[in-house]
């Protein structure tokens, strides 16, 4: 069988909403490396900054609430205007508010609009850029969507309406050649886990090591790999899918007594 040919990534661009996080900053960094142009789209703009000067001329910064049309709007002018157009569109965004059974409606709305409204909107308004150069989207959806855990309600339910977001988006664009697609990290040096671990990475490790079949959470590079992998064309034939970068996770089952993430603060 003739190998596959991955074409090369060199000079397409990418929009990250959520690009000044740590997955977002290690996402950006991948696609950089792969020669792509990237445009981090964030609230944070001290952030967003960093990023752009550690990542250098092939990206660009540009301040987006998801939750604001005209930001987003105003993002995929820039990265028009910058960059030429939007190959892809990457979701990194997502909101911890979450108080379990306790959540008032506000901060509801508040976490759902962040986490699956913002990224819906936003391949709403990229999507005539995206079918013009046969794009693709990539969602973040979680582990916590396919597992019930201990005073967590908001992000686990927005995280499986990202995933289902996903499938449904995947069979609308599939006729116009764009390919939707999102990976399901496990625990992950990210903002969260560095905070709720007051920046220990090896108690975060110890942590979730009996979770996770590696023994150790994963790195946001790992996920990025993932990431960099279903834009490219090496994933030319998935869809739809869900990509898990979980160390295992999934394969293991439910979390010990529910008390996981509790136990990092401790």
């Amino acid at each position: 069988m003739e190998a596959v040919r991955v074409r090369a990534l060199d000079g397409r661009t990418a929009i990250l909403a959520g690009g000044a996080t740590l997955i977002g900053r290690a996402t950006a960094a991948a696609l950089v490396d792969a020669g792509v142009q990237v445009v981090i789209a964030d609230i944070d703009a001290e952030g967003g900054a960093a990023a752009v000067e550690q990542l250098g001329a092939r990206a660009l910064f540009v301040r987006t609430d998801v939750t604001i049309n005209a930001d987003i709007d105003h993002c995929l002018d820039c990265a028009v205007a910058t960059f030429g157009g939007v190959d892809f569109l990457i979701n990194v965004t997502t909101s911890y508010i979450d108080d379990g059974l306790h959540t008032a409606r506000a901060d509801w709305l508040r976490a759902l609009d962040i986490s699956l409204v913002g990224a819906a909107v936003f391949a709403q308004k990229a999507a005539p850029h995206l079918i013009e150069r046969k794009g693709a989207i990539v969602n973040f959806s979680s582990i916590s969507a396919h597992r019930a855990q201990a005073g967590r309600f908001v992000y686990p339910a927005a995280k499986a309406a990202v995933a289902q977001l996903t499938r449904s988006q995947a069979l609308e664009f599939a006729p116009h050649g764009v390919r939707v697609n999102s990976v399901a990290p496990g625990w992950t040096w990210s903002n969260v886990i560095a905070s709720l671990s007051d920046g220990d990475r090896a108690k975060a490790d110890r942590v979730g090591a009996p979770f996770h079949m590696a023994g150790r959470i994963g790195d946001a590079e790992e996920v990025a790999r993932a990431v960099l992998f279903l834009c490219s064309d090496a994933a030319s034939f998935m869809t739809g899918a869900e990509l898990p970068v979980d160390g295992g996770y999934l394969a293991l089952g439910p979390e010990q007594a529910g008390q996981a993430i509790a136990a990092l603060a401790d």
